[in-house]
Protein backbone atom coordinates (compact mmCIF):
# COMPACT_ATOMS: atom_id res chain seq x y z
CA UNK A 1 0.00 0.00 0.00
CA UNK A 2 1.46 3.24 -0.86
CA UNK A 3 1.72 6.08 1.27
CA UNK A 4 -0.60 8.13 0.10
CA UNK A 5 -2.85 5.13 0.30
CA UNK A 6 -2.02 4.46 3.73
CA UNK A 7 -2.67 8.87 4.66
CA UNK A 8 -5.99 8.27 2.88
CA UNK A 9 -6.87 5.44 5.58
CA UNK A 10 -5.57 7.47 8.56
CA UNK A 11 -8.11 10.53 7.34
CA UNK A 12 -10.86 7.95 6.78
CA UNK A 13 -10.79 6.79 10.24
CA UNK A 14 -9.95 10.01 11.98
CA UNK A 15 -13.01 11.43 10.12
CA UNK A 16 -15.26 8.55 11.07
CA UNK A 17 -14.24 8.95 14.77
CA UNK A 18 -16.01 12.12 14.74
CA UNK A 19 -18.84 11.50 12.24
CA UNK A 20 -17.07 14.11 9.73
CA UNK A 21 -18.41 11.69 7.00
CA UNK A 22 -21.29 13.63 6.13
CA UNK A 23 -19.46 17.02 6.07
CA UNK A 24 -16.50 15.51 3.75
CA UNK A 25 -18.90 15.43 0.46
CA UNK A 26 -16.67 16.14 -2.24
CA UNK A 27 -18.23 20.26 -2.74
CA UNK A 28 -17.38 20.75 0.78
CA UNK A 29 -14.13 19.18 0.98
CA UNK A 30 -13.26 21.18 -2.71
CA UNK A 31 -14.60 24.40 -0.27
CA UNK A 32 -12.37 23.89 2.27
CA UNK A 33 -9.61 23.32 0.20
CA UNK A 34 -9.65 26.70 -1.23
CA UNK A 35 -9.90 28.18 1.92
CA UNK A 36 -6.31 26.41 2.93
CA UNK A 37 -5.37 27.45 -0.27
CA UNK A 38 -5.96 30.79 0.44
CA UNK A 39 -4.20 30.35 3.74
CA UNK A 40 -1.55 29.44 2.33
CA UNK A 41 -1.80 32.50 -0.18
CA UNK A 42 -1.45 34.83 2.38
CA UNK A 43 2.24 33.91 3.62
CA UNK A 44 3.32 35.06 0.44
CA UNK A 45 0.82 37.26 -0.81
CA UNK A 46 3.23 40.86 -0.20
CA UNK A 47 6.35 38.89 -0.73
CA UNK A 48 8.75 39.45 -3.92
CA UNK A 49 9.45 36.10 -5.33
CA UNK A 50 13.36 36.34 -3.85
CA UNK A 51 11.69 36.85 -0.36
CA UNK A 52 9.74 33.79 -1.01
CA UNK A 53 12.90 31.64 -1.52
CA UNK A 54 14.19 32.92 2.17
CA UNK A 55 10.88 32.64 4.03
CA UNK A 56 12.04 32.94 8.42
CA UNK A 57 11.63 30.01 10.24
CA UNK A 58 8.31 30.77 11.76
CA UNK A 59 7.05 31.89 8.44
CA UNK A 60 8.14 28.45 7.37
CA UNK A 61 7.05 26.62 9.78
CA UNK A 62 3.67 28.14 9.31
CA UNK A 63 3.80 27.19 5.89
CA UNK A 64 4.81 23.89 6.28
CA UNK A 65 1.15 23.54 8.30
CA UNK A 66 -0.57 25.03 5.81
CA UNK A 67 0.82 22.68 3.08
CA UNK A 68 -0.14 19.56 5.11
CA UNK A 69 -3.69 21.13 5.34
CA UNK A 70 -3.89 21.44 1.64
CA UNK A 71 -2.26 18.18 0.86
CA UNK A 72 -4.83 16.59 3.32
CA UNK A 73 -8.05 18.12 1.88
CA UNK A 74 -6.90 17.07 -1.64
CA UNK A 75 -6.15 13.64 -0.18
CA UNK A 76 -9.18 13.70 1.54
CA UNK A 77 -11.28 14.23 -2.01
CA UNK A 78 -9.27 12.05 -4.12
CA UNK A 79 -10.16 9.00 -1.55
CA UNK A 80 -14.08 10.10 -1.30
CA UNK A 81 -13.88 10.30 -5.15
CA UNK A 82 -12.08 7.08 -5.69
CA UNK A 83 -9.26 8.86 -7.38
CA UNK A 84 -5.50 7.26 -7.01
CA UNK A 85 -3.69 10.27 -6.90
CA UNK A 86 -0.35 8.51 -7.97
CA UNK A 87 -1.89 7.32 -11.58
CA UNK A 88 -3.43 10.57 -11.84
CA UNK A 89 -0.07 12.62 -11.55
CA UNK A 90 1.42 10.12 -13.70
CA UNK A 91 -1.06 10.40 -16.14
CA UNK A 92 -1.50 14.22 -16.16
CA UNK A 93 2.65 14.25 -16.42
CA UNK A 94 2.18 12.21 -19.99
CA UNK A 95 -0.31 14.85 -21.22
CA UNK A 96 1.67 17.75 -20.08
CA UNK A 97 5.20 16.28 -21.62
CA UNK A 98 3.14 16.08 -25.18
CA UNK A 99 1.71 19.70 -24.77
CA UNK A 100 5.15 20.90 -23.61
CA UNK A 101 7.71 19.14 -25.54
CA UNK A 102 11.56 19.80 -24.29
CA UNK A 103 12.35 20.99 -27.77
CA UNK A 104 9.76 24.09 -27.72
Amino acid sequence: MSEIKKLARQLEEFSDQRDWDQYHTPKNLVMALVAEVGELTEHFQWRTPEQSERLDNKTKAEVRLEIADVFIYLVRLADRLDVDLYDASQDKLVINARKYPVNR
